[in-house]
């Protein structure tokens, strides 16, 4: 299964399990395995770097087992065809968007305007605040 142009992950990490779909169907659900499970074996993928392994494992959340696989399930079809074909486009865009590494922080100090501007803003609201507590002079 091809991600990008440099990286294919191999068929043989993946499973798939057809399974009875809840979604539509009508009497058709309880007879036919239209639902797919698919496994994606991500700890013995070897094309796959550390750092984006980590960065699936988080997007994966809890789709991803203790022993690293990850599973996604899709029973949106009425077709097991289109099931698995949906499984595994969510797959690619799941590895796809963790092969994206995110930009560093880059440190900056505000500047002398706006931490000027912070403190006048800071004064003028402490001035309405203060008018609100001051009792009227009439009395």
């Amino acid at each position: 299964m091809r991600i990008n142009a440099d990286i294919e992950i191999d068929d043989t990490l993946l499973e798939e399990r057809f399974v009875r779909s809840s979604g539509p169907g009508g009497q058709n659900v309880n007879k036919v395995s239209t639902a797919v499970e698919l496994r994606f074996n991500m700890e013995a993928c070897e094309e796959l770097t550390p750092s984006v392994k980590a960065r699936l494992a988080r997007l994966a959340g809890r789709r991803l087992t203790d022993d690293g696989v990850l599973i996604i399930q899709a029973d949106q079809f009425r077709t097991q065809e289109m099931n698995r074909s949906d499984a595994r486009k969510r797959l690619t865009a799941l590895i796809a968007e963790a092969l994206i590494a995110p930009k560093p922080r880059i440190k900056t100090r505000p500047s002398r305007a706006s931490k000027e501007r912070r403190i006048k803003a800071k004064n003028v609201r402490s001035g309405v605040k203060k008018m609100r507590n001051s009792k009227p002079d009439w009395e």
